[in-house]
């Protein structure tokens, strides 16, 4: 595959602006995070290399998004969906494994994984189906957002806030409560970009068109992405203290 990497001016193009810097700073947080692993105790090294490959395969499909948004207007659903698939569900085992050592289990990992896959195949299904109907486009947001609403609560209120609750560290109290908060603020700029799609209640209701939703996903990206690796580094750099 030929990479298009330079085919669009990102100085007169901002989406493709944000697609390189994104690579580029995620390629860059990904090399930090796995030598950053050298620095810390033994029990947060697993969770600093799931951070780096997080980054790393984010990295990767940008230069893919990059290379499709040049050649083909703009549609990038599929590879950002492939993205998703692989990094979200990475970003909830960060969860599992700041709470392992306060008792957290592989169900609790997993149910986060499959909650976290719900969430994406729906919207995939939905954003890619729906072709202007509302119905569609309405019924599997829904659906999508079960999956939201379940990785939201479980961090917040539920077991992974319980556990961390019951570590007694403070240090990963405060972290999994910072993680919550990328979860409830971070991730809601991407049920914002699924309803400017044609069909969807913003696009319908308000008018606002799906143009510039490139541009707010992959700033979200590398906020959400960059900034769970950074908070987990917090974490393992503050504990080992």
């Amino acid at each position: 595959m030929e990479f298009l990497l330079f085919a669009v001016d990102p100085g007169s193009d901002p989406v493709a602006f944000t697609f390189f810097i994104g690579c580029m700073a995620m390629a860059a947080a990904s090399v930090f995070f796995f030598v950053e692993r050298n620095s810390v105790s033994d029990k947060w090294k697993l969770s600093l290399l799931v951070s780096a490959l997080i980054t790393g395969i984010a990295a990767v499909h940008y230069l893919y998004m990059r290379d499709a948004w040049a050649a083909v207007e703009g549609n990038t659903t599929a590879l950002r969906y492939i993205d998703w698939t692989l990094t979200v569900p990475l970003m909830c085992v960060e969860f599992y494994l700041l709470t392992k050592a306060a008792g957290a289990t592989k169900g609790l990992m997993w149910k986060l994984i499959i909650a976290s896959a719900w969430m994406l195949v729906a919207g995939y299904i939905g954003e890619t189906t729906a072709n202007g109907d509302t119905g569609t486009s309405v019924m599997w947001g829904v659906l999508s957002t079960v999956g939201y609403v379940y990785v939201l609560y479980t961090a917040w209120m539920g077991e992974v806030a319980k556990l961390a609750e019951a570590s007694g560290d403070a240090v990963v109290q405060k972290g999994v409560r910072t993680l919550a908060w990328f979860v409830l603020v971070g991730w809601a700029i991407y049920p914002i970009g699924y309803m400017c799609m044609p069909g969807g209640w913003l696009n319908t209701g308000l008018g606002w068109e799906p143009s510039n939703v490139d541009l707010f996903y992959n700033i979200a990206d590398a906020v959400n992405k960059i900034g769970f690796g950074l908070v987990v580094y917090s974490i393992a750099v503050s504990s080992d203290k």
